[in-house]
């Protein structure tokens, strides 16, 4: 297998960067290199110059696909960073009801848009909210789109989720499926996915009442952070939510926000508050 090149390792990220605004810094070579070999082997191809020329070309777009698919990582699981599902709870049962509609801007395979879901689901089975609620998950891999579709995980990646609510709004493979389970018909009329290019413009969203946009940053480099980060951001109601990953710390941006605890965040309106 030939080697990735500095000069063609720079050109792939350039082309990623000016097409998905994804950032590769000279240290994720090696990276870059592990993840597109196998790739490259399967198609037939001579080496890295080759796959660049061919996900290069607009008339290979499937392709250029299957390449963001194996450059970004989507290791998630339920519940991720429970503290911020509990300031989520008390936010929106506070006041009197109203529609809402939720977020989840970097949905990888709807874990996060699930969790939500079952979260919201049980607000209203307790009259915190009404019934007239939904959540929009999109992402950039139709890999990840699909998967969330479907709705169907690994046991394990539901290990903090309460039995209570695997018993609600789960149903668990057998036989060939053991290990296996599914979001119930009911949760999922309430989510739905669709392909987004968070470094693209994008108009007809929202507005949200919270907005989850929670460790997708590490793959944009500043000013594309707080590009992204700004334009998400006028798709969130005044006095609306906004979570990123509590490593990922605050991002600077326009749009003003009051720090509610690491990692989540209120919009101010344009009197500050």
């Amino acid at each position: 297998m030939a080697t990735l090149t500095d000069r063609t390792f720079r050109d792939l990220a350039d082309l990623m960067h000016s097409l998905v605004g994804l950032s590769f810094a000279d240290s994720k070579k090696h990276l870059v290199s592990s993840r597109l070999s196998l790739r490259i082997q399967k198609l037939g191809l001579d080496g890295f110059e080759d796959y660049l020329a061919l996900i290069s070309d607009e008339q290979n777009s499937s392709e250029f696909q299957v390449a963001v698919d194996l450059l970004t990582t989507n290791e998630t699981y339920f519940f991720r960073e429970p503290a911020h599902y509990s300031l989520l709870e008390a936010e929106l049962g506070r006041g009197p009801q109203r529609p809402l509609a939720l977020w989840s801007a970097a949905s990888s395979f709807g874990d996060e848009a699930y969790s939500t879901a079952m979260l919201l689901s049980d607000m209203q089975q307790r009259g915190r909210i009404g019934n007239d609620w939904s959540i929009l998950g999109t992402d950039i891999s139709d890999r990840v789109l699909q998967a969330a579709s479907n709705a169907v995980y690994p046991d394990e990646r539901l290990r903090d989720v309460s039995p209570e609510r695997l018993k609600r709004y789960c149903l668990r493979g057998e036989g060939e499926s053991e290990g296996l389970v599914q979001m119930n018909p009911h949760l999922r009329k309430r989510v739905r996915f669709g392909w987004l290019n968070l470094c693209q413009p994008f108009e007809e969203l929202g507005p949200f009442d919270a907005i989850f946009l929670r460790n997708v940053l590490i793959y944009f480099d500043p000013p594309t952070k707080s590009e992204v980060v700004d334009r998400v951001l006028t798709k969130l109601r005044p006095g609306g939510l906004f979570f990123l990953g509590t490593a990922e710390g605050r991002v600077p941006c326009k749009m003003p926000l009051k720090t509610l605890a690491p990692g989540a965040f209120r919009k101010l309106d344009s009197t500050g508050t």
